[in-house]
């Protein structure tokens, strides 16, 4: 019997071991020395909440499924119908291909055909690899279309450090802002997070802090990466999970309206762009049409632990 995420493929490097899952890409599981760094799925479930899941070609949702590109107007399918939104792209159900798999890495395709809401055809790559610096991932979309295409990208990681609750541990997020929403997840402003509860720049416990917000503005090193770090102040144990230069925002989520896993861990998601970004404009990256300089764009993120 399958597995109902398909095949599992296992990688180890360095002390580290993941599993990705043929359904949508997913990182399924992720360990260092036999501890979690995120809180997955088992074998034998779905994925759940977005657990692990990849959001190509958009992160996040768009107000109606409604947005307007080149002068056209396009209606996406309704993925959360209970707020009316279409929801983290189109990949995260799919079964990819494995295209190479290794000891240490493993890298899957799908090709994403024109559709109904999205016309254009890419094809889409993820790499995850292994070394003794935790877990880099890697994911490229290429436009197989012969007009441009709106294009964003991100990721569903649940980082965990023990079994939760969260209120314990402390948060670095160095991001200067964060969107304000309404009812319905959608961005509705902007603020800065000075003097607020939301100004994790330096490390503070969680406590009660409900999250379900996209930070940005965020402060990177002189590589041009951004991290943000889990920690447990008692033990020092932590995990950490960066960010490339494309990542100009990361979605910080504590579960609490889910019974059963809130809390328990803390979802931080990679995004190349804000919530409903195809109708806003804002950082949604035009792919080329195919065969052109810019119809491909790669972008990098990754999780290691923390001693």
């Amino acid at each position: 019997m399958l597995p109902p995420s398909g095949d599992q493929f296992e990688i180890s490097a360095g002390g580290y071991r993941a599993v990705v899952t043929e359904s949508g890409g997913a990182l399924r599981e992720f360990c260092h020395g036999g501890r979690h760094l995120v809180d997955g799925f088992a074998v034998d479930a779905m994925s759940s909440g977005g657990r692990g899941q990849l959001l190509m070609p958009w992160p996040n949702r768009i107000r109606d499924g409604r947005y307007r590109w080149s002068g056209r107007d396009l209606q996406l399918p309704l993925t959360e119908p209970g707020r009316h939104n279409a929801s983290h792209g189109l990949a995260r159900w799919v079964a990819w291909t494995v295209e190479e798999h290794t000891a240490h890495s493993v890298a899957l395709t799908y090709r994403l055909m024109a559709q109904t809401g999205y016309p254009w055809t890419l094809d889409l790559r993820v790499v995850y690899d292994l070394s003794a610096d935790g877990l880099t991932v890697t994911q490229t979309a290429t436009n197989h279309a012969a007009e441009a295409a709106p294009y964003a990208s991100g990721a569903h990681p649940y980082l965990a450090v023990g079994s939760g609750p969260v209120d314990r541990l402390e948060l670095l997020v160095p991001a200067a802002s964060r969107t304000l929403v309404d009812d319905r997840l959608l961005p509705v402003g902007r603020e800065p997070v000075d003097g607020t509860p939301y100004d994790f720049r330096v490390p503070r416990p969680l406590r009660r802090l409900p999250l379900n917000d996209a930070f940005t503005d965020l402060e990177r090193d002189a590589s041009g990466v951004a991290t943000v770090v889990l920690r447990d102040p008692s033990s020092g144990l932590g995990v950490a999970l960066w960010v490339d230069g494309h990542h100009g925002w990361l979605q910080v989520y504590s579960a609490d309206d889910v019974a059963g896993t809130a809390r328990r861990s803390l979802a931080v998601e990679p995004m190349t762009a804000p919530p409903d970004a195809f109708r806003s404009g804002e950082d949604v990256v035009t792919l080329g049409p195919a065969g052109s300089a810019d119809d491909e764009l790669s972008t990098c993120w990754g999780i290691r632990a923390l001693d």
